[in-house]
């Protein structure tokens, strides 16, 4: 797998992943919403630490910063 996920990227999706953590946890948001919201949030947090987003290389877009030698 190659990298398709920048720094900003990664982050973002972390801190979306703890505020909804937060939310459904303190019970702001729960049920079925909830429970969709926490297992995306999972996702968020499994691809930053991957550094890969599969739904990125199916339409092609990549926010990982191009090294130059």
């Amino acid at each position: 797998m190659k990298k398709n996920m920048g720094n900003t990227d990664k982050i973002v999706r972390i801190l979306i992943a703890v505020i909804v953590g937060i939310l459904y946890f303190t019970n702001v948001i729960s049920g079925t919403l909830g429970i969709v919201l926490l297992a995306l949030s999972v996702i968020f947090v499994v691809t930053s630490l991957i550094s890969f987003c599969p739904i990125y290389s199916i339409f092609g877009l990549n926010t990982c910063p191009i090294k130059n030698k």
